[in-house]
């Protein structure tokens, strides 16, 4: 079994970026107790060497589904900034979520496509209506239906229907990419600072600042 996990700073402070690190690091070393596995899928990275704004990872292994969940919700780094050491703030707040499977893309296949002549109205005259050369094409899996009589034979009336089909396979595809895309930056709109679910503090012998 396998989890998506989408760790975000959202539009915290650097040390945010730097806490999300951290968390991780902490996150990793749990993961490798609890026998299941962390592997990083996409990251952004912070404007600090060593952090991160965002990191999508995958957690695999029979208990996968358990480590997600309690990894999931706003977590808390507690220990002073490493970057401002003037401030009094010690908890930095990330948010970890499920994010949105990937769109899976639509394979395209005339073998999928239903297609009948039909007769339709407009310039053209009878020859056209009587011999009914329109097609009327209907994509099975998605539904989208195109009926095309731009030609006055049948076979090029069909040629043009798939292609149209194929199209509009393509665009349903790229719109549901672009959702999928646009719900996970939304998680970065969706810390919710205090309350956290968990608070991690860094090792004693391990205070966890940057080099």
């Amino acid at each position: 079994m396998s989890v998506l996990l989408l760790l975000s700073a959202g539009r915290g402070p650097r040390e945010c970026a730097w806490a999300l690190t951290q968390l991780l690091h902490r996150l990793t070393a749990e993961g490798s107790r609890r026998g299941v596995t962390i592997e990083q899928v996409q990251a952004v990275p912070g404007d600090r060497p060593g952090s991160h704004r965002s990191v999508l990872i995958q957690i695999s292994g029979v208990d996968a589904e358990a480590f997600a969940a309690s990894w999931t919700g706003t977590l808390c780094w507690q220990a002073p900034s490493p970057y401002r050491t003037s401030t009094g703030r010690k908890n930095w707040y990330v948010t970890a979520q499920r994010p949105r499977l990937d769109a899976v893309p639509t394979t395209f296949s005339e073998a999928e496509v239903d297609i009948v002549g039909c007769r339709t109205g407009g310039p053209g005259g009878q020859h056209r209506n009587k011999a009914s050369t329109a097609v009327r094409a209907t994509h099975r899996p998605s539904g989208i239906v195109v009926v095309v009589d731009e030609e006055r034979q049948f076979s090029l009336n069909r040629r043009i229907a798939l292609n149209l089909l194929r199209q509009r396979v393509e665009h349903g595809d790229e719109v549901a990419r672009r959702a999928v895309t646009t719900a996970r930056w939304r998680i970065h709109d969706d810390l919710v600072r205090g309350d956290p679910v968990r608070v991690e503090r860094p090792d004693p012998q391990r205070p966890g600042r940057p080099g």
